[in-house]
């Protein structure tokens, strides 16, 4: 199984929104994506506590797949495609990392 591990650090304002109101679609959009993408077995997403330091990132996504070749049908569904035209413009920078872990 492959975990798949994104962080991202929104900007404080763009395409004329707040970042709160960016990060909001951002998670509403995400969200919506298990239903869209069957290869997709298990995701969260989260964004950083209130009250939690200000240097960390805006928010994470946590999705789990069979196979990198179920990994790479997501990558280029295009759900998926118009979550990052939606984020590019709108996050800061973006760190991620696919990793295997045991199918308990």
């Amino acid at each position: 199984m492959i975990r798949h591990v994104c962080m991202f650090e929104f900007l404080e304002e763009a395409e004329g929104r707040t970042r709160e109101e960016n990060l909001a679609i951002a998670k509403s959009m995400l969200e919506a994506l298990p239903k869209a993408i069957p290869q997709i077995r298990a995701s969260s997403v989260a964004l950083n506590a209130e009250g939690a330091p200000q240097d960390n990132w805006h928010l994470v996504l946590i999705t789990d797949f069979d196979s990198l070749e179920d990994l790479e049908t997501y990558r280029v569904h295009p759900d998926h495609v118009a979550v990052g035209q939606f984020m590019r413009p709108v996050r800061a920078s973006r760190a991620c990392v696919d990793f295997v872990i045991d199918a308990d």
